[in-house]
């Protein structure tokens, strides 16, 4: 009978230890379901978690994709080029092209835990490729012009994109990308030239690797570079965003000279 109190206060352990395995094996279960809905073909299946909760899930941490394996693997760079125009004691002075994707990259190059934004360049370079491809010709030809001048720039550009047709509804999701590439283009700009960067110019473009069916043809060359031609814009800055910061982190890469090392 002595031992009755101790059997009593062991008994509540086996509850409590079926208890955590089975919330346990719920997190495993729903984790290995999730991740085989993010990374198989898009279909109804999805609808079986409610609204964003899936990509809310998978996204940062958790996010994978098939894009390197199939349908197949990538096959191409993607570069994004910045100049400037920049006021001197001798007035206004364009500089030298600079790519800001081999900059970012050099963030990660024989690093086994490169930071995450040392592919910005390279997601904005394709998402803006991406968009202007899909573009009538009549806007691309539109995109070549210069807009910088005044705060209204951004607005007369779109005003003149809109005189044109647009059976699909591309020039949206354009204007978007653009803006993002002006704001990153312009952060680009200050922490290389400084304060005395007046505009900006870009260009994205893809290169295509050697085909896989040449692949064994030593005379075989690259494709040549597929570029964005995209006129003069006015600086962007977005909120909340430290070009003190930013400028640091460009900067600390050897494949650049920023404005205190010039």
């Amino acid at each position: 009978m002595t031992n009755t109190p101790d059997k009593l206060r062991a008994a509540p352990r086996p509850v409590i230890k079926r208890t955590l395995m089975v919330i346990a094996m719920a997190i495993t279960g729903f984790h290995l379901f999730a991740s085989f809905l993010w990374i198989a073909p898009s279909s109804a299946l999805r609808e079986v978690i409610p609204g964003d909760l899936l990509s809310k899930y998978m996204i940062p941490m958790w996010g994978q994709s098939w894009s390197v394996f199939a349908p197949e693997p990538i096959n191409g760079d993607y570069y994004f080029d910045v100049r400037a125009v920049i006021t001197t004691d001798n007035g206004e002075e364009i500089t030298e092209w600079v790519r800001a994707t081999d900059v970012e990259l050099d963030h990660s190059t024989y690093r086994p835990f490169p930071p995450r934004s040392a592919g910005l360049g390279i997601g904005v370079a394709s998402e803006l490729k991406g968009e202007w491809e899909d573009l009538p010709d009549d806007q691309k030809a539109i995109v070549k012009l210069d807009y910088f001048k005044g705060e209204d720039s951004a607005k007369r550009l779109k005003a003149k994109l809109d005189e044109y047709e647009d059976p699909k509804n591309t020039v949206s999701s354009y204007l978007d990308s653009e803006h993002t590439a002006t704001a990153y283009a312009t952060q680009v700009a200050k922490a290389i030239w400084g304060d005395d960067v007046q505009r900006v110019q870009y260009q994205a473009a893809r290169q295509n690797v050697v085909p896989f069916s040449e692949r064994n043809d030593k005379s075989a060359e690259r494709p040549k570079i597929q570029p964005v031609p995209v006129g003069w814009r006015a600086l962007v800055t977005e909120e909340n965003q430290s070009e003190e910061e930013f400028a640091k982190y460009f900067c600390a890469s050897d494949e650049v000279r920023c404005v205190g090392e010039q």
